[in-house]
């Protein structure tokens, strides 16, 4: 149903992003405040069909921290 959405997933390039965050960023903090929200009433509107979506819990990060950086525009958020 969608795309695969795992946290702290080792990748090559490069070794660690949690190494690239600093502890006290902006993104952590929404990270922290999304990841304690139940999203289950969001998750059950989805229909499904055609191929994999992104998990809408990333999405709603991604927005949340568009929107803390002052970036409204979806083309600028991508």
């Amino acid at each position: 149903m969608f795309k695969p959405y795992v946290m702290g997933q080792s990748s090559l390039q490069p070794p660690d992003l949690e190494e690239l965050i600093p502890e006290n960023h902006m993104v952590r903090m929404v990270n922290e405040a999304i990841e304690r929200i139940d999203l289950s009433i969001l998750i059950q509107q989805y229909k499904g069909g055609g191929t994999s979506s992104y998990h809408p819990k990333m999405m709603l990060k991604v927005l949340v921290y568009g929107y803390v950086e002052k970036l409204y525009s979806s083309r600028k958020i991508a």
